[in-house]
């Protein structure tokens, strides 16, 4: 690998202003003259960074599910209650992609953009991530649960499209969000919701989740 930096807080710049763009012109039709008017940075800056419009995606995208891993087996460290564990997994994975939504977008409608070296490295974060959820979920599970890869992406699918439809003017923020997806998830759509837990809150996330 050459010697350029990891992650520093210009190339952070650059993948968040990147994202926006692929996420609204989509990554076949943006240009890398897109990205960097976005960004304000020359093409010659912009490939001191990235050598292709592919690697650009490529970081996106091993950025946000490293950020993403990372983040959990932090808050994870302490937690060994089966269903607190589930519920700090649904937690963290939406805050961070609520407030990271052109990411989220780009996560999506991009998955199979990526080829060769670069699919193949996404593919084993996407796989590491869907592990730590398997593992999650099974150390709740019951004898005659359902199959976990079967529940673990079905909740992957309840979390996946909130871009879709959330509206921060309508729809709670990410930390009561997570309760009502914690509990439909784990109790079902007839049972009644719980009390709201203590320091849970409608507002948005905070800062500190957006990559």
């Amino acid at each position: 690998m050459d010697p350029r930096p990891s992650y520093d807080e210009k190339l952070l710049g650059i993948l968040r202003a990147s994202a926006a763009v692929f996420a609204d012109k989509g990554y076949d039709r943006a240009s890398i003259r897109d990205i960097a008017q976005a960004t304000g940075v020359s093409l010659s800056g912009l490939y001191y960074y990235v050598s292709s419009k592919e690697e650009l995606l490529f970081l996106i995208q091993d950025h946000c599910f490293g950020t993403l891993h990372h983040r959990l087996e932090e808050l994870l460290v302490e937690v060994t209650d089966p269903g607190e564990r589930v519920r700090v997994f649904i937690r963290n994975h939406l805050r961070f992609f609520l407030a990271n939504q052109a990411e989220m977008k780009v996560l999506s409608h991009e998955a199979d953009a990526l080829s060769g070296e670069f699919a193949e490295q996404i593919l084993r974060r996407k796989r590491s991530y869907a592990r730590a959820a398997q593992e999650i979920l099974e150390g709740i599970a019951p004898p005659d649960a359902v199959e976990s890869r079967t529940a673990t992406f079905a909740l992957f699918g309840m979390m996946n499209w909130i871009y879709t439809w959330h509206r921060e003017d309508v729809d709670p923020g990410a930390d009561a969000l997570s309760e009502r997806i914690t509990h439909l998830f784990l109790n079902g759509y007839l049972t009644p919701p719980p009390p709201e837990r203590p320091g849970v809150t409608d507002g948005s996330a905070p800062s500190i989740w957006r990559s």
